[in-house]
């Protein structure tokens, strides 16, 4: 069913997906009430950055606050009525999670259960919310679909989003909440984040440094860019998901429940071989690469590809920008942003 809404609250508004979000949402006439807890994990520069391009619109609201916070939650969440909630706040990262572990709970785990409590309690109407292309894990059958099987996770990042949906569809059944999960595959743009691999390799390139090559450049990803991940969020927001008259117990489908529930990919559906990725980089730089090769990172996976087809079956989009073109707008950027010619 689609429907209007008009206030909607975006968790991680300082952050990649949630800046360029809430600009959108601002542009499109919505109110929006942007959270972050603007921590260290990467540049708090970069994120006060990206913030200072909503704060002062006259329908923008920041703020500060962590999801963990329960009682800070329930008072956001009190003081608001939310037609929308799009919960792009977490602790992101596959390899820290490997050093930090609890980072992961506090965030993934307690701060998503603030958000679902506080959508239950003050008549939210939709909670879409992001997962990852990392909880397809062990999986290889590609392309990745949402109605295969994904209970093999291999970081606890993606234990974590995984978890985030199972609660989502418990509390759709219990309470009737209209829950989307997006399942991202690994976004990349302008305003990026630095832990990221094409920031990583653009600034290190520049600067004369070698690059970490995992996997000796043979791993593959479904690199999406940031305006079509954008696009895929706006057109899912008005969209509550309908229960699936088809859906049976006998041979349930993850992808879809007798709930209002719903999962999609938001990918580009064309993977990238890591190599071919660095090339790209080092054409539109006019600089070659010194390249360290490595094994793979544990928690990593070989390959990412995204089936859109129910995406582009419900709302009539499919993430389409050539990856040439979105390295060009992104080093683009990385020189205007850092001051190089």
């Amino acid at each position: 069913m689609v429907f209007e809404y008009n206030n909607v609250l975006v968790t991680g508004a300082a952050g990649f997906i949630g800046s360029q979000l809430s600009k959108r949402l601002l542009d499109n006439g919505i109110r929006v009430v942007g959270l972050d807890n603007m921590n260290p994990y990467y540049s708090v520069k970069l994120k006060e950055d990206r913030l200072a391009q909503l704060e002062g619109h006259p329908r923008f609201t920041f703020a500060r606050l962590d999801l963990a916070e329960r009682e800070g939650m329930e008072r956001l969440f009190a003081a608001n009525r939310f037609d929308v909630v799009v919960n792009l706040a977490a602790q992101a990262g596959v390899r820290y999670s490997l050093k930090n572990p609890q980072a992961y709970i506090e965030a993934n785990i307690v701060g998503f259960t603030n958000i679902i409590e506080g959508c239950r309690h003050h008549g939210v109407k939709h909670l879409v919310f992001a997962s990852s292309s990392s909880v397809y894990g062990a999986n290889t059958r590609m392309p990745f679909s949402v109605h295969d099987n994904v209970d093999h996770p291999v970081s606890l990042y993606a234990a974590s989003k995984k978890a985030n949906e199972l609660m989502a569809h418990t509390y759709s059944h219990l309470y009737g909440l209209a829950c989307t999960g997006l399942r991202f595959f690994t976004v990349y743009g302008p305003w990026g984040r630095p832990d990221m691999a094409l920031f990583l390799f653009t600034d290190a390139i520049l600067k004369g440094r070698p690059i970490q090559v995992f996997n000796h450049g043979r791993m593959q990803r479904d690199f999406t860019y940031i305006d079509d991940i954008v696009e895929g969020v706006v057109r899912v927001m008005g969209r509550l998901p309908a229960p699936n008259p088809a859906w049976s117990g006998d041979r349930p489908d993850p992808g879809t429940s007798y709930a209002p529930y719903k999962i999609y990919n938001i990918g580009n559906n064309q993977p990238v071989e890591l190599n071919t990725f660095i090339a790209a980089i080092e054409s539109v730089l006019g600089r070659t690469a010194q390249k360290e090769f490595l094994d793979m990172q544990p928690g990593d996976v070989p390959a990412t590809y995204a089936d859109v087809d129910d995406l582009m079956a419900d709302v009539g989009f499919k993430p389409a920008t050539p990856i040439r073109e979105g390295i060009e707008r992104f080093v683009a950027w990385y020189k205007s942003y850092y001051g190089q010619a």
